[in-house]
């Protein structure tokens, strides 16, 4: 995949800084950026924009596995909707990845002001223009906040 336009890779960088902020304090578990690909159960390999793992189920991987593209899905992960993404493959993606073990999946679409909110035996759940994103369960205490985002 090509290189991000300049803007989207400081969309990337404030949502990856938001979460590394949290994950630091938190401390239960381990943050991924876009450069991080994972083997899901179904064999597919996925990079999302980003990903967070509980540390109990990233250590339970074999060091030398953990090296590569992991197998492992992450429990949360995000996408950033680019300009020149179609929404349709993105939802699908996000689909997968709850197929293949995610717990919490959020999908942000700038071009509506969305974010789309994946969980497990649910239909996504549209916000629209918040400003902030709960982590939920999954990421307790974690905010996403939306104002550079948008």
């Amino acid at each position: 995949m090509s290189p991000t336009g300049s803007e989207t890779g400081a969309r990337n960088f404030d949502l990856a800084g938001q979460l590394w902020a949290w994950a630091k304090q938190d401390g239960t578990g381990k943050g991924f950026d876009s450069s991080s690909g994972f083997t899901l159960p179904n064999g597919a390999v996925r990079s999302p924009d980003l990903a967070w793992i509980l540390l109990s189920r990233w250590e339970a991987i074999p060091a030398a596995e953990r090296k590569r593209f992991a197998p492992i899905c992450p429990d949360f992960v995000l996408e950033l909707r680019s300009e020149s993404d179609a929404l349709e493959p993105l939802q699908a993606k996000m689909v997968e990845y709850l197929e293949n073990g995610a717990r919490l999946g959020l999908l942000i679409d700038r071009k509506q002001r969305q974010v789309l909110a994946y969980r497990p035996g649910q239909a996504a759940e549209v916000l629209d223009n918040p400003t902030s994103v709960s982590g939920e369960t999954v990421l307790p205490g974690f905010r996403l906040v939306m104002e550079n985002i948008w």
